[in-house]
């Protein structure tokens, strides 16, 4: 592709920085997402993890949340993947049930095995009492990914919410300046 079909662009996040963003003309490619939102949905999609996608959107990035992202007809786990491989920092939201479903786990083992940077909230639960659940029926091999990439987040410096006690707005807050001081730190796209 010659330099003069591309149109660079750029992504203003608030007033901090500038990420160009480079868009052939003529065609409409898919930008990858900035910020892939990692949640048991049952438990965080109401209130964490829609709040914390809602003011990503206002600070112009870009976030994946499965409910607010996806499009009747798009393809689950394939779409998911896709987002993950490029997105630029994973949000983990851990909550009391996160380890029950096998697509929170799945999601988790991606973004590790991409190398991505993981962002963990822990919502009600301390990293210590999260374990895989002894009655899913998982394969040896995935059990064995599941335990891994949840060792690893487990052994991060997260942020730790208790919604009884504590303000939606702040934590929001602060983990949105986690993202964005992540994305500063990353080198540019290609």
């Amino acid at each position: 592709m010659q330099s003069s079909q591309l149109a660079t662009k750029f992504l203003t996040l608030g007033n901090l920085i500038k990420i160009p963003i480079l868009a052939s003309k003529g065609t409409k490619t898919v930008q990858p997402y900035d910020v892939f939102i990692n949640h048991r949905g049952a438990d965080t999609k109401k209130t964490i993890a829609s709040l914390l996608y809602d003011e990503l959107v206002i600070m112009r990035l870009r976030p994946f949340l499965d409910k607010k992202t996806m499009k009747p007809g798009d393809k689950l786990v394939s779409r998911i993947d896709e987002a993950i491989q490029g997105c630029r920092v994973g949000v983990a939201v851990f909550s009391p049930r996160y380890c029950d479903s096998y697509y929170c786990l799945h999601e988790l083992a991606l973004m590790m095995e991409h190398k991505k940077k993981i962002i963990p909230i822990f919502c009600d639960v301390k990293p210590s009492e999260l374990r895989l659940a002894e009655y899913k029926k998982w394969s040896c091999a995935e059990k064995a990914r599941f335990e891994i990439a949840l060792e690893e987040a487990k052994c991060s410096v997260g942020l730790a919410f208790d919604s009884q006690k504590g303000n939606w707005s702040d934590i929001v807050s602060i983990a949105v300046n986690n993202v964005i001081q992540s994305i500063m730190m990353e080198s540019p796209r290609a």
